[in-house]
Order: structure tokens, then sequence, then C-alpha cells
């Protein structure tokens, strides 16, 4: 009778077990978990949290008993094993109720010890107020936190997969939520730009969102926890969940000499086995091959580890079953909103040495989950990324409200199967109008790829507006359009004029189109490319996606007129009744709002209209568009899985609200001293009077916001280089003219002391002290080999997106 030990339950242990009994009734079967379950739905952990699983008895998916009636393999909870000896193929293992050890050989034995939560060594860690997420016991104990000390606040440590699912439920909860994430956005196996959309959506759900701030110490307070930024900012919270990330368990893979990567995971062959043939290792503690690179990764992932469970099994049984690599493929809920991947994103193509328009492409479309006429249809974004022939796709990502799973699925199965660009136009595709369109979005991902491929189309990058100042942005949406957002400086031409009106551009300038969604913007794109226009582009998902990675945190914050109540949900409070429903559900944008700007014309002054809308973005339009007509927006929340707007026409005597834009802008470009010393006169200035003022540092401007000692930071060789060349703050910095060597800007220096004319060192402080924001780009930054820990304190990191929404309101704009 053959003996297989499995150290380990949950999902790769434990689907071992159960699938070696399927196949030999006869075999000795032992299963060591150190825990108290062998099998629970770890990833519904965070939504019993928040109560959404309200039974907790859900979560428990196998217990001892069953798997001793239904299997009848021996497991033994609370026992955890110490030791392997490969030699003598035996564990020793540890009774944990009573300490007593014992020994227990084994013919095979499967390893599945999983992975733990990461708790690096920040000071103060040690709280019992400070909480990791991972099994059953962990969830018991947040929730009894919560109730017993009646804790209204918590801070999220980390916005990986759990992180995120903790915040919103939390929110759920009642909680006021704030996220801490030390990069530059959430859910890393997403790019960028489509993390934006992801962003502004918790900041739309009332989480409090830190990006690009890693924590640098914890200290217990009274009730609390103060937790201490690296940017220097406190938060203080009566509840921290850490979720920064994950490590192998494999200690005991390690003390028994078994092959282990630089990470910790265990080397494992394509049947599963470990370097000890007799030993097999499973889920989130091994090696797994990468699908897109073929190169070793670790993806700790639960689809993954029950694949790898039922493997081994055959294997041990006989077979000869290979585990055919990890793609990663993914989805998460945040809010509202669903965000999934798979394969590659296009930073791992890059880091790889790939480039774009060599050696891969990208594109970026928005389309509706199904057909856009019947209710309910809402908008999805997908990123798709493939080889420049098209004949094989890297990877793919998408975030919607509805449809997402089962697209990321279609083209997760593509992938594997080994698919290009004309086999996603090829898909035949199940289609109703309550499900999806006739040209499913994935139809339309390949029809679009084929069309940039074969040169019938380009498109900009997500940020080229902030990129390329001097390029023409051609907006071809319609008058009323322009009336919830409109793109600085762009010329707007409605795409039924833009053939009458061809002689109002410039054939021999760089265009880039710009509509609601990219439909549009396409045509338009068309009709310029064959009537001269040989330098067209796209902006990738229109006018709406450039809002989502362009967004501010003020402008999407709920309302003054939604609050939150205990439950977590929105309410609204002392709205009178509305004359009128308008039902939008389903429109495309930017059909909501031009239907609210054709009923509201017909209305008398005063009537209010309830808009009820199915477009996430709809909120944030029917917000801006109030403000700019006049009108009041009374309250704005979330019904089921539509947006419901309350909206008072504006009366005569109640004129548009157009106040005037008293901001300053200030776009720092220049190192040079007196140019510095002169942007800083002009803020403050501006400042004493009253205005806001931002000043958005960028290249070579940022050398007079480094510190001026030099900072521990880690940098390449380049960087390194950079740093040394660049001036190392505001003392260093040299006049742009009659500079003379240093002395003619040691006699500028002088000369401002005798006339009591403040030292650029003092306007910074008191630019600060008076409200002046200071913003440095992010982007140069990159460039420049710059890093945040290198600025003096109070510096803001930005985007020029930051920097365009601030500009929006000013009336002065410098460049200096």
């Amino acid at each position: 009778m053959k003996k297989i030990v499995i150290i380990g339950g949950v999902a790769g242990g434990a689907s071992c077990a159960a699938r070696l009994r399927r196949l030999d009734e006869e075999a000795n079967i032992i299963m060591f978990e150190r825990g108290e379950y062998i099998s629970y739905a770890n990833c519904g952990l965070p939504y019993h949290v928040g109560d959404l699983i309200k039974s907790r008895d859900a979560l428990l998916l196998q217990s001892p008993e069953a798997m001793k009636n239904k299997y009848n393999i021996d497991v033994r909870v609370k026992n955890e094993v110490t030791s392997i000896d490969r030699e003598n193929k035996k564990v020793t293992v540890r009774r944990l109720d009573s300490g007593e050890t014992y020994e227990e050989t084994y013919d095979t034995l499967v390893i599945s010890t999983g992975s733990s939560p990461v708790r690096p060594p920040i000071p103060g860690i040690g709280s019992s107020r400070i909480r990791t997420l991972w099994t059953v016991p962990d969830t018991d104990r947040i929730r009894a936190l919560i109730k017993e000390n009646k804790i209204k606040t918590a801070a999220v440590i980390g916005g990986g997969f759990i992180g995120l699912e903790m915040a919103e439920n939390l929110r759920h909860a009642g909680l006021s939520v704030s996220l801490i994430e030390m990069l530059d956005q959430v859910m890393t196996p997403v790019d960028y730009e489509m993390a934006q959309l992801l962003h502004e959506h918790i900041l739309q759900n009332g989480v409090d969102l830190h990006l690009s701030d890693g924590v640098a110490a914890f200290e217990d307070q009274d009730g609390s926890v103060a937790i201490t930024l690296k940017s220097g900012k406190t938060i203080s919270s009566e509840l921290v969940i850490l979720s920064i990330g994950v490590r192998p368990n494999s200690e005991l893979a390690k003390a028994a000499g078994l092959s282990v990567n630089e990470r910790g995971g265990i080397v494992v062959d394509e049947y599963l086995r470990t370097s000890d043939p007799d030993i097999y290792a499973v889920g989130d503690v091994i090696q797994v091959d990468d699908l897109i690179f073929q190169e070793p990764a670790m993806v700790p992932l639960a689809g993954p580890a029950n694949k790898q469970g039922r493997i081994a099994a055959d294997n041990i049984a006989g077979a000869q079953e290979t585990y055919k690599k990890t793609q990663g493929t993914s989805v998460a809920k945040v809010f509202d909103l669903a965000a999934a991947s798979t394969g590659a994103n296009e930073k791992a193509l890059i880091k790889r040495g790939l480039q774009k328009g060599r050696d891969y492409e990208s594109i970026i479309i928005t389309q509706n989950s199904h057909a856009g006429y019947y209710p309910g249809a809402v908008p999805i974004t997908l990123k798709l990324l493939f080889s420049t022939d098209g004949k094989k796709i890297f990877g793919a990502q998408i975030v919607g409200r509805d449809g997402v799973d089962k697209r990321i699925d279609t083209l997760a199965v593509s992938i594997r199967l080994g698919a290009g660009i004309s086999d996603l136009k090829s898909l035949e595709l199940a289609y109703a109008p309550p499900f999806s369109s006739a040209k499913d979005p994935v139809n339309m991902a390949g029809f679009v790829a084929e069309n940039l491929i074969t040169g019938k189309v380009a498109f900009s990058s997500w940020d080229a507006v902030e990129q390329n100042p001097e390029t023409v942005l051609l907006d071809v949406r319609e008058d009323a359009e322009l009336m919830a957002f409109s793109l600085p400086n762009a010329k707007h031409i409605p795409l039924g004029q833009l053939r009458n009106r061809l002689k109002e551009l410039d054939p021999s300038k760089k265009i880039i189109v710009f509509c609601a969604i990219g439909v549009r913007a396409y045509n338009a794109a068309r009709l310029l490319m064959q009537n001269g226009f040989h330098n067209v582009k796209l902006y990738p998902g229109g006018a709406r996606f450039y809002q989502s990675t362009h967004y501010t945190a003020e402008g999407v914050l709920p309302s003054e007129q939604t609050v939150y109540s205990d439950s977590g949900q929105m309410e609204t409070k002392n709205i009178p009744t509305s004359a009128m429903r308008l039902d939008c559900s389903g429109m495309q944008c930017p059909g909501p709002i031009m239907k609210v700007f054709e009923t509201m014309k017909e209305m008398p002054d005063g009537a209010v209209m309830e808009v009820s809308a199915s477009d996430p973005g709809f909120t944030r339009d029917i917000g801006a568009w109030c403000r700019r007509t006049g009108n009041e927006l009374m309250a704005c929340e979330l019904r089921g899985k539509d947006y419901v707007a309350l909206v008072k026409k504006g009366t005569p005597a109640a004129p548009v609200k157009t106040e005037a834009a008293e901001g300053k802008t200030i776009i720092v470009f220049s190192g040079d001293l007196d140019k510095v010393l002169a942007s800083f006169i002009i803020a403050n200035g501006a400042a004493a009077m009253g205005r806001p003022v931002t000043m958005f540092f960028t290249f070579w401007g940022l050398t007079a916001l480094r510190k001026s000692e030099k900072q521990p930071v880690r940098k390449s060789l380049v960087e390194s280089m950079f740093g040394f060349m660049l001036p190392r703050g505001s003392k260093k910095l040299k006049l742009s003219k009659m500079n003379m060597g240093g002395m003619g800007t040691a006699m500028m220096k002088k000369i401002m002391n005798d006339k009591n004319v403040d030292s650029l060192e003092t306007l910074i402080q008191k630019a600060m002290k008076s409200g002046v924001k200071i913003v440095a780009c992010t982007m140069s930054m990159d460039v420049m080999g710059i890093r945040s820990e290198e600025l003096i304190d109070g510096v803001e990191l930005g985007g020029v997106g930051a920097y365009l929404g601030d500009a929006e309101e000013s009336n002065v704009n410098l460049f200096i």
C-alpha cells in the first residue's frame, strides 16, 4: 500500500488529496495542517469582514471529518511538520495543542505549505491594532476587533488584490478608510493608465487614497495607530490592515536541501517534482514558468494551485501529466468596477527590452458591455498588447462594471491557444442584446488592432497631450458635450462639420483627434488621412479615458449633496420631488448628457429632473455640466446599478455659475537662479493677494527642489552620474547670464542680502507657508533620475494632468 503524506491543505493540498483518493482507493493518504482548517475559501475572507458573506460556515469548504468520511483521508489539523528527513523518507511532526512530537514515514511527499503575508521590519509594526488577513482566524480577529472596539477608521497598507478588497469591504462596513500604496498605482498586473480608472473610482467611493508614499513608522496612540508616511504625512487610524505582499513558506524545503530560487520558491519540473523525485510541491510555494516569456516566475493564485494539486495527484498515481505554465489570469472587484488581466502587461514588455513600434504595439478601446440600446449597458475599457505583425498576443487588461470576466477569459483562452489578431476578428461569440453586441468587444479589439497594423489608424499615447504640447488637439464632439468637459486648448469641429471645415486645419501639423470614446474620432482620422493630413493620431479611449487618466482628487470626491450612511451606501437628504424622470440607462456617452441638455430646454425654470444613467462617468459629467450651464446639481447617488442625479433648472434670477478663474499656474522649466527667483517672487505676490497658486517644476527646474545633502537612494549608474552633474538644491543654482564662473552669482546674492531681498531659500519657505502648491513632475523625475527622497519636504508629486486641472481654473499661466 502506497503511503502519501501531504503537508498543508487549502487549494493545492486539499485538491491533491481528493484527486488521489479518486485515483487510488488503496493508498494511505495523510494530510498535515498546522492551522484549524484544511480547506476554506480564502479569497472570500474580505467579503466576510464586510459582512457581504454573512455566514462564516459558507467559507469552510471541507472539514477534517468530511474528508475522512468522503475520501478516507487521515487529516490531522493543528499538527505542524517541523522537518523532512529525505534519506529515511520521514517527517517530524509537532502536535500544537500538547507540544508532543512524533515521526511519520512516507513513500511520496507533497509540499503545499503556501505563502504568508509579509510583515517588514517597520518600527511599531508589532501593534495589536495592526493585522493581516490570510486565514479564517485572521478574519475572526478583525471582525471582533471592529465590533468590540466600535472601530470607525481603518487604514489598508498595500493596493494589491487583498488590499483593494479589504478597502472596499471596510468601507461597506461603514468605516472611514485610507488606502496607502508605496507605488504610483494599485493593482500592479495592470498598467498605470488602466489603474487610473481604479484610482478615480476608489476616490469616488470615499476612500482616502495615498499613492507613491510608503510607511516609515507606526506608533500606538490612545485607541489608534499613528502611521507616518515617507513623505512626512501622518495618518491616524484605529485599525491597520497589512496587505503588502506574500512570501512562500519554503523553510521546510530549504532545510531539507531541496532546490529553491532566490525568492524562496521551490523549484519543480514540469511534472511538479522537486529536486527529490519522491517529493512534489504545489501552490504558492513553488516557482512556475511564465507562459508568455517562458521564464521562471512566482504567481500566487488559487486557480493554478488547484490545477497543480490535481496534476501532482495524477503523477503520483502513475500518469505523466505536465503543468503547462502560468499566464497570470486574474480578476478583482473594486467597488462597482472589475479589473482583470491576463498575460504580460506593458511594464513587463519594457522591462525585458521590447520597444513599442518595433517589437510590440498596444491599443486601448472603450466599448459597451452589451448592446447600447438594451437597458444596463455600461462601458468597459480594454487594453491589448500584441506583436507588430499581429501573430502573437502578449497580454490584455480590462476595467469595467459588467462583462469584464468573460472578455478576459476569452482573451486568456486565445493567448493559451496561440491565437493572433486575425483570430480575434474571427471569433464567433454568443450575441443577444442583453449579453453582448453583434461585434463583441473582443472582436472589436481585433478589428482595431488590425487597423493599426495595416496603417489605417495610429494611436497617441495616453499622456500625449502633455508630452507633445505643440500638437493640435482636434475635438470632434458636439457642442453640448463640451459643457460637461472640454479639452484645454483644443480645436473644436464637430464630426458632421469637419468635411466642410478642413481648411481650418494645417496639414503639416501633428493632430490628435478626440471624441467621447473613440468611434467618431476614428471616422474623423480616416477623413483627414484621405485629405492630405499625414500625421494624424487617435487619442485612445476618447475624452472619457482622458478624464479618468487625468483626474484630480478634488474633482472626484463625493459631492457635498451626497453623504455615506453607516452601511457605506450613499443617501440624499432634503431633496424635493422631481417634476419628471429621464431614463438614460444603457445610453453610450455622450447620450445621457445630450438627452439632459435637450430635455432641460423644455422644462420651466426651477423644475427638478431625475436622471438615471448606467455610465459611471455620468456623475462627473453631470456635475461639470451643471456648473457650466447654471443649473443646480441637488444630489447624485448610486441606486442599484444606476447612477441617479437630481438636477434643478436654473432661473433667470440665478445666473450661470461661471466664477472667474483667479488661480495662477507657473511652469518652472529653468534651473537658472534668476529665473527661479522670479517665479517664486511672482508666486508669493499672487498668494499674498489670496489667489491659489500652483508651481509645476519640470526638467531643469527640479534642481531647485533638491535637498542640499546627498540622500541614501539606490540608482542605476546612469542615474547616479546624472544626479552628480545636476545642481543639488537652490544654493547651487547659477545665473542664466553674467555668471562669470560663479562670481556673478555670488555678487547677486550679496546685493540681495544688502538690500534685504529674501534669498531663494526663504522665498521657497514663504511660498509653502502661504499655501502655494509646489508640484514636481514625476515623468521628468524619472527622466532626470531624481527620486522623491531627494526633494525638500512639502513638495507634492504629480503628473501633467494634475497641473492641467489647476491650469483650467487659472487666468494666468506662466512658463519660466
